[in-house]
C-alpha cells in the first residue's frame, strides 16, 4: 500500500491522520437527527371531526417522509460501506464529511417543501428539483470523499482489493447519473421525476458485488490484495 508523504511529527501535508471511528460516530448522530426531524414535519389534522379525511389528505407528507427516510437510510448504509475501508481520516476527509453532513441536515427542509408543494398543487417542479439537487450534492460529496481516499490507496485499509474499490466507485458514480436524471425529469414532469428517484431506493440497497466476493474469499481462507 502506498503511504502518504509525511512531514515532521508524522503528519501529512493535510494534517495528522486519525482513526475514522469518531467521524463515523458523529455522522451516525447527525443522520439519526435528520431522519427524526422528518416525522416532525408531518402535522396532525386540526379538524378532528373529519379526522380520517384529514389524515388521508396528508398523503404528500407521508410520501415525502417515506422516500426521504429511505434515501437517507441509503446514505447511512453507504457511508458505512465507505468508511469500513478507510483506515484513517485527515483534515480533507473531515472537511468533506462535514460538508456531506451539512447537506444531510438540510434534507428535512427539502422534504417539507416537497410535501407542501404536492399538497397545495403548486410549485411541484421546483420542489422536486430542490429535493433532487440536495441528494445529488450528497452523491457528489460521496464520490469526492471516496476518490480522495482511494487515490493511490493512501487512506484505504487492506480489507478491500482493487475489484472491490472499483465496484464501490461504480455504485457511487451511478448515483450521480440516476439522481440527476430524476431531478431533470422533475423539472418537466414532477411525478415522473419523483418516481425515478424513488426507483433508486430498492436498487441501491443491493449489496456491492466486489465486497461480497472479497468477503467470501476471506471466509475461505484467502487474502485480499493490498
Amino acid at each position: 500500500m502506498t503511504q502518504p508523504a509525511r512531514g515532521p511529527g508524522g503528519s501529512t501535508p493535510f494534517g495528522a491522520e486519525r482513526n475514522p471511528a469518531r467521524v463515523v460516530a458523529f455522522s451516525d448522530a447527525v443522520i439519526a437527527i435528520a431522519v427524526t426531524l422528518l416525522v416532525l414535519e408531518i402535522r396532525p389534522p386540526q379538524d378532528t371531526r373529519h379526522l380520517l379525511h384529514g389524515l388521508a389528505a396528508l398523503w404528500p407528507s407521508y410520501l415525502a417522509y417515506g422516500i426521504t427516510f429511505m434515501l437517507i437510510g441509503q446514505v447511512w448504509a453507504n457511508h458505512h460501506v465507505m468508511f469500513d475501508h478507510i483506515r484513517s481520516a485527515d483534515r480533507v476527509v473531515l472537511f468533506l464529511n462535514t460538508l456531506l453532513l451539512m447537506d444531510i441536515a438540510f434534507l428535512p427542509f427539502s422534504a417539507s417543501v416537497l410535501a407542501q408543494a404536492f399538497r397545495h398543487g403548486q410549485g411541484q417542479r421546483t420542489a422536486v428539483v430542490l429535493h433532487g439537487i440536495t441528494f445529488e450534492l450528497a452523491a457528489i460529496l460521496f464520490n469526492i470523499v471516496w476518490w480522495y481516499a482511494r487515490h493511490d490507496r493512501r487512506l484505504l485499509t487492506t480489507t478491500i482489493d482493487s475489484a472491490g474499490v472499483r465496484a464501490i466507485s461504480r455504485r457511487f458514480r451511478l448515483a450521480l447519473a440516476w439522481i440527476a436524471t430524476g431531478s431533470l425529469l422533475g423539472a418537466v414532469l414532477p411525478a415522473l421525476g419523483m418516481a425515478v428517484i424513488a426507483a433508486f431506493i430498492p436498487y441501491y440497497w443491493l449489496p456491492i458485488p466486489g465486497e461480497i466476493a472479497l468477503m467470501r474469499r476471506r471466509r475461505n481462507g484467502g487474502h485480499g490484495r493490498t
